[in-house]
């Protein structure tokens, strides 16, 4: 039996992967974990996210819960990631973090953090994604610089950041499968009199809207065709129970930064 600590317990991805957790045999929940202002501490956090009493409450203190999980599954937010990790430094277990929007020294922090415990560390869990992943990179280094390549992302109306991390991983991918620097060659927004597009530009696009749950899609534009590879996600279920698997994979780790890529064994 595997014990999770889920951090973001009450939002849109963590109370999925809590809820999806009950119907596991192998998985069970014995910390929720939230920021320190949340009107949820103290409560139970099954009945908080509707789906009956859990007998787990709502905490503030990862470094309280450490003695009680193997794993920690965190979908929060980038301060609050780092601020677990940070609580957890003397003692460190595995992790796998779904959250987005890290700063380079946020990721670097994580890094650091790997080196002590295994660490699963994906903008994107769900098996469809990282495929596509797999198969963008041998169609870009097929189609070189004779098609223009084009990301659109769409999500819904409350996401805070943007790009998408998934959206940025596969542009990372395209990069790197094509040898650019990707600070360079990104290009997040067009608008007047630009000129004409480079062979070298790898355009990334924004669109939020509803409650649109995750869609991707990468445009390789030739001259005479062009191919369109598209993921569309109708529930968050698909990357909790992709979560879920990462937990379980982590759990039997050495130390080190890992991906979806390790654990559906892609690489």
């Amino acid at each position: 039996m595997i014990n999770i600590i889920v951090s973001g317990a009450t939002g849109r991805m963590g109370s999925r992967i809590i809820a999806l957790s009950r119907e596991s045999g192998d998985i069970t929940l014995v910390g929720a974990l939230e920021r320190t202002e949340h009107v949820s501490l103290g409560s139970d956090i099954g009945e908080v996210i509707g789906i009956g009493a859990a007998g787990v409450v709502v905490s503030d203190s990862a470094g309280a819960l450490r003695d009680r999980g193997d794993v920690l599954i965190d979908f929060s937010n980038p301060s609050a990631t780092i601020a677990c990790l940070k609580a957890l430094s003397d003692r460190p277990m595995p992790v796998v973090i779904g959250t987005t929007g890290f700063s380079k020294d946020e990721v670097e922090y994580i890094g650091l953090y790997a080196q002590k415990t295994p660490c699963v560390f994906a903008p994107n869990m769900s098996v469809g994604v990282n495929l596509l992943l797999k198969v963008l990179e041998d169609i870009a280094r097929v189609t070189g610089n004779d098609y223009d390549i084009e990301i659109v992302e769409a999500h819904h109306r409350l996401k805070k950041d943007a790009p998408s991390g998934t959206a940025m991983k596969m542009a990372q991918v395209l990069a790197a499968a094509l040898n650019r620097n990707l600070e360079e060659t990104a290009v997040y927004a067009r608008r007047g009199l630009i000129g004409e597009r480079t062979s070298h530009e790898i355009g990334i696009q924004t669109v939020r809207a509803g409650d649109i749950v995750g869609e991707h899609t990468v445009l390789f534009g030739g001259l005479g065709e062009r191919i369109e590879i598209t993921h569309k996600a109708s529930s968050r279920d698909t990357f909790a129970r992709g979560a879920l698997k990462a937990a379980r994979w982590v759990y039997k780790q050495t130390p080190g930064l890992y991906d979806m890529q390790d654990v559906l064994g892609l690489k």
